[in-house]
């Protein structure tokens, strides 16, 4: 009797020739190269360094597709959005010490599910193990700033463990929750010439994770029996590409849907059932916690998600999450640790379909009353520039916002057209993930204009990827929003100490950043939030990477967690 894991894969006749008799001149750097392609990868991201050189030679007898950033983070970023985009692992090569630790920003971002490959070099073989050795870059223990950060750690020592450890970080990066996975390979084991045959096809299968069936059960009896249910839809259902079957169960359930602001796109905007994003607002957060049932489909209802943890359910959570330290982490639950496109699957072949004629009405009744808080606060200016961003950005077009005013209001308030849509760094909330994160996504996927967003405070942070984005002719559009400072920590500043201590700590001399923009060959544009939309619109239409600047100062709306 055979089973399926007893079945070996054979080698066709040409494999076994090139097996006995590979090229020559090969190195440790080819076994790299030759193992991304056999996992399917074909772009990879990053930055040459003195200890990745063998690396970098191999690229050129591959057919990889090498785009090199100017700084290693946004190379990180750019390695994040194309996994996002395509739902691959997206190779990062990186050189030791200084050029790894640089990353280390990016890498805390695509924590939050982004499955990159991140491959950095290493002192020489020899030095390994601790101790100071006198090599250039050289860390006592360069894995160590990286395991707190990543999902796994893989430490190559020899040219023969190349194939294997990168398939083995390959399935990690892309089993769920998806995430980044570190690959550190020495210098000389990547330099030496190896007489290891070439490298072929991979077998690097995500694992599955189904929900437990009893679980799934008890879960769907609530459902069944609720008076009030609603559905909390997070960034792992966009992850899942179960937004489909998201929609089917909200209209079986009647039950209401709110997205996070990971998980905007899940669930149409204008459905009736939609309680669109408003989670930083207090009549949203009654809702939820009048819910009798409130099933949470991947998100862990960590800070933005629970209205800076003033959210408190009265009724039953029904929580179902990938990633297993979330799960329970801040409300006590039906816990389903599962993948979310598995797990509403099952809850569809279980939970009968219940009618809540009620249901639109409330959520119509929800809506309208955020809207009249709005209305109340004179926010007209900035309702204006964002519905000008949403007329101009093409409904398939993805967009990529940076920790900025603009996109704080759009966490809430911007319908992305479309799941998988609408990317932002409220991960990890670092500055300078936009821009190159659009350059990422340009690249995965070039037929598409891609939209990036930043402040003038974080556009510093990636302004050197314009010679990325010119070099490789992509089609970015980068709105910079420029207010001379940092605008979002401006308004925290002015509440907490006064606008003395603000004006001295966040206002910022900047550059002309359409003249900039020029100077790279970038086409760069100002415009006013009355000619923004036709603006934008024109340089989205133009192929390759351009620049709109916005001289305005925006506002937030006044926080809601308090009332």
């Amino acid at each position: 009797m055979t089973h399926d894991h007893d079945l070996v894969l054979r080698p066709t006749a040409a494999q076994t020739e090139a097996a006995l008799d590979p090229p020559p001149g090969r190195t440790g750097g080819d076994l790299v190269v030759e193992t991304l392609a056999g996992l399917g990868a074909t772009t990879v991201f990053g930055l040459p360094g003195q200890h990745a050189l063998g690396v970098f030679d191999a690229l050129r007898r591959s057919d990889l597709r090498y785009v090199g950033l100017r700084v290693e983070n946004n190379a990180g970023f750019a390695a994040d959005a194309y996994g996002r985009v395509t739902g691959e692992a997206a190779p990062l090569l990186l050189s030791t010490g200084p050029g790894a630790l640089t990353s280390l920003a990016a890498l805390q971002e695509a924590a939050a599910s982004a499955p990159v490959l991140a491959i950095s070099s290493q002192i020489p073989t020899r030095g390994l193990g601790g101790g100071r050795h006198g090599y250039l870059h050289e860390l006592p223990d360069q894995a160590a700033s990286f395991r707190g950060v990543v999902k796994s750690v893989h430490t190559v020592r020899a040219q023969s463990q190349i194939p294997s450890a990168l398939q083995e970080a390959w399935r990690s990066a892309l089993t769920a929750p998806h995430g980044p996975v570190w690959v550190e390979i020495p210098q000389d084991v990547l330099l030496a010439e190896t007489a290891l045959p070439v490298v072929t096809a991979g077998d690097a299968f995500p694992e599955e994770l189904p929900p437990r069936p009893e679980l799934t059960a008890v879960a769907a009896d609530l459902l069944a029996k609720a008076a009030r249910p609603v559905i909390v839809a997070g960034g792992g259902v966009v992850r899942a590409d179960a937004s489909g079957k998201l929609r089917k169960l909200a209209e079986r359930l009647d039950a209401p849907v709110v997205t996070t602001f990971g998980g905007k796109g899940a669930f149409p905007w204008t459905h009736p059932l939609s309680l669109q994003s408003w989670l930083e607002d207090r009549h949203t957060t009654d809702f939820l916690e009048d819910a009798d049932v409130l099933l949470v489909i991947g998100s862990g209802l960590g800070e933005l998600s629970s209205n800076y943890h003033t959210f408190t359910p009265r009724g039953r959570v029904v929580q179902i999450e990938a990633d297993l330290g979330k799960l329970e982490s801040n409300h006590p639950a039906l816990g389903i640790h599962a993948d979310a496109r598995l797990a509403i699957q099952a809850l569809l072949e279980t939970v009968p379909e219940r009618t809540d004629p009620t249901a639109p009405e409330r959520v119509r009744a929800l809506l309208t009353r955020v809207s009249e808080r709005l209305a109340s606060q004179e926010l007209a200016l900035e309702q204006q520039v964002l519905a000008s961003v949403r007329t101009a950005l093409p409904a398939d077009s993805p967009s990529f916002w940076d920790m900025t005013i603009l996109a704080y209001w759009a966490w809430s308030a911007f319908d992305p057209e479309g799941s998988n849509h609408m990317h932002s760094a409220q991960g990890a909330g670092g500055l300078g993930y936009a821009f190159p994160a659009a350059l990422g996504a340009a690249v995965a996927d070039p037929t598409r204009p891609v939209l990036a967003v930043s402040g003038d405070g974080g556009a510093l942070y990636s302004i050197a990827e314009l010679a990325t984005a010119r070099q490789y002719d992509l089609n970015v559009t980068w709105l910079v929003v420029d207010d001379g400072g940092y605008g979002i920590l401006r308004e925290y500043m002015t509440d907490a100490y006064g606008p003395a201590t603000a004006t001295e700590t966040t206002e910022l001399t900047g550059p002309d950043f359409a003249a900039l923009a020029e100077s790279f060959g970038v086409p760069g544009v100002r415009t006013s939030p009355e000619a923004l939309a036709a603006d934008l619109a024109k340089a989205l239409a133009s192929p390759g990477p351009s620049v709109v600047v916005l001289p305005v100062r925006l506002r937030m709306f006044a926080p809601t967690h308090l009332g």
